[in-house]
């Protein structure tokens, strides 16, 4: 699998006030969007979503003095799909290939979903590159691990998580009636705030290219297939270490699919400044459902210089 040439490039490089471009990293190519000067910012998507998520935050922070890009995960958006690599050890080498790509010599990562966990993990990995870490409906590794394991409100929540592991399957409900399915999961699991037809519209369009649905569950089919291998024991020992940078942990009192008692907790692995910040009301995309709070919220985070306050 490579990038999705035959797809329309509308469906991914979406006109606007940033810029496009592909970097390579750890083996692959990537696609970015970026904006504005000044210290690096890396955003870094969720499920079902891609670049497109963050459109909101690109603005205000490159208007707020930081350089803001944000890139499309391995396997989704303008970004190669490779035949493996979906681990999220290798998707953490990833994003901070990706930090070096760009000249810079670290960033402040802001995650969201599968983004966070993968911020998580290049915090504990690469220490030296990641500058502040800001986390969004997403615990810690060894948190999300235990709650799925042992708390059956976040394993029925996370329902998705193990319908993933049948083979195919996933990949046809994803794709089926133009990825009617994402529109779905999307509303199901935003809070009052529901997004419009069109933002919908958008993340079906990037779903439907080839390949995409399949690269989309490979990294949640390792997670739970490899809780009992060798591979997967060790990366849970390796997120043992503690985080080492100052921590912003945000997340929506009303996101159904991972709980606030699930990601409660997560502070026990940073031994750095760690804040801790629920929305009231949110669902399980605060950026999107209130993007000026949430943009608000991390860069006043970031622009602070005693973040244990």
């Amino acid at each position: 699998m490579t990038a999705p040439d035959s797809a329309p490039a509308s469906a991914v490089r979406i006109d606007g006030p940033w810029t496009h471009r592909d970097v390579a990293a750890n083996g692959a190519r990537f696609h970015i969007t970026e904006m504005g000067e000044g210290p690096l910012v890396l955003f870094l998507h969720g499920f079902p979503q891609f670049w497109w998520t963050w459109r909101h935050q690109l603005p205000a922070f490159a208007e707020a003095g930081f350089r803001a890009v944000a890139m499309d995960l391995r396997g989704v958006g303008g970004s190669d799909r490779t035949p493996r690599g979906y681990d999220p050890a290798n998707l953490a080498l990833d994003v901070t290939g990706v930090i070096r790509s760009l000249g810079e010599p670290d960033a402040a990562l802001v995650g969201h979903d599968l983004g966070g966990y993968l911020a998580w993990t290049a915090a504990v990995m690469r220490p030296k590159l990641v500058r502040r870490l800001a986390v969004s409906s997403m615990p810690h590794p060894r948190r999300w691990r235990s709650a799925m394991l042992a708390d059956f409100s976040q394993s029925r929540s996370g329902s998705h998580v193990w319908g993933f592991q049948r083979p195919w399957v996933p990949e046809r409900q994803l794709t089926a009636d133009d990825s009617a399915l994402v529109g779905g999961l999307i509303r199901e699991w935003s809070g009052p705030q529901q997004p419009d037809d069109k933002t919908v519209d958008v993340y079906r369009r990037a779903m439907s290219i080839p390949s995409t649905a399949h690269c989309s569950v490979e990294p949640y089919r390792w997670l739970v297939r490899s809780m009992a291998r060798p591979d997967g024991v060790q990366f849970n020992r390796r997120m043992k270490r503690p985080v080492q940078v100052p921590t912003l942990h945000l997340h929506g009192s009303a996101d159904p699919v991972m709980r606030t008692r699930s990601a409660a907790g997560s502070g026990r692995y940073v031994e750095a400044p760690y804040r801790w910040r629920l929305f009231d009301g949110l669902g399980h995309f605060p950026h999107e459902e209130d993007p000026v709070g949430f943009t608000t919220e991390v860069l006043n985070w970031l622009k602070d210089p005693e973040p244990d306050r």
